[in-house]
């Protein structure tokens, strides 16, 4: 895949007017299409070999290949922000939008529009799912791409949702609520995703951030169909974490997970 993209880019003949410029958006757009499934196809990928390669090799090589998978991801997140920019600025912008830069984004409604999203996903797969609250400004604006943090408010509620709904399965008691945070500091804007969910033990929590690692079942098998024609969300292949804290970083942000064994 990305050998056919470098290619299509480098055999590209010199832009020298605006039809020219149209040609080169589709075929950057085309490019952006065909990369849709490289997150699924590499989870695929260091799930036939952590099968077929001895435990403790992937273990002894974990800094490695968790480095190198840092390493393409960024690399990729950086592309598709370029390309999906300069695609963006050949459409109608909706008000306040510069291509895929929001200048006026609203943390909270986005962070609504996730746990919504994530409280469909639990509601699927274990008929109930716990409430969300969200506490902070509506009117509150930042300039950034609501689509990023979309994906790391999803992929974090998703996480408390599922904790929650396994911790209280075999309970009484009615499962508590998700709270969203969102703090308009000087400096920073943190947002904040807490849950009664049980927490992770300490030892566990190194592996959080890592791509060789899930306590969930990972659906990927060697029959899964990855062509490029339908985009399959890195949230369900248990990548969620470590991806989301590249999409924070590559804004000059972080994420961190702070946990309290036995409670959240």
């Amino acid at each position: 895949w990305y050998l056919d993209s470098f290619c299509d880019m480098r055999s590209f003949p010199k832009v020298k007017d605006t039809n020219d410029e149209k040609e080169f958006t589709q075929m950057i757009k085309a490019i952006k299409v065909r990369h849709n499934n490289v997150v699924p196809m590499m989870a695929l990928g260091v799930q036939r070999l952590k099968k077929g390669m001895d435990l403790k090799i992937v273990c002894e090589k974990l800094d490695e290949i968790h480095q190198f998978l840092d390493r393409l991801y960024m690399s990729r997140l950086g592309s598709r922000m370029l390309i999906g920019q300069h695609v963006e600025l050949h459409n109608p912008n909706p008000p306040h939008c510069v291509g895929c830069i929001h200048t006026k984004m609203s943390p909270v409604e986005v962070a609504r529009n996730a746990s919504e999203d994530a409280r469909e996903m639990c509601l699927r797969e274990y008929g109930s799912s716990p409430d969300v609250n969200i506490y902070g400004d509506p009117t509150f604006t930042i300039p950034y791409v609501p689509a990023h943090l979309q994906l790391m408010v999803f992929e974090l509620v998703r996480n408390s949702l599922r904790a929650m709904q396994e911790h209280y399965m075999d309970s009484d008691k009615v499962a508590p609520l998700v709270r969203i945070i969102v703090a308009d500091g000087i400096e920073d804007v943190t947002i904040k995703v807490s849950d009664e969910g049980g927490g992770i033990p300490r030892s566990g929590l190194p592996n959080i951030l890592t791509y060789l690692y899930s306590t969930a079942q990972n659906p990927l098998d060697e029959h899964t169909d990855l062509g490029t024609s339908e985009a399959v969300t890195m949230a369900g292949y248990r990548y969620g974490i470590p991806i989301s804290r590249l999409y924070a970083w590559y804004f000059g942000g972080d994420l961190q997970i702070i946990s309290m064994e036995g409670y959240g």
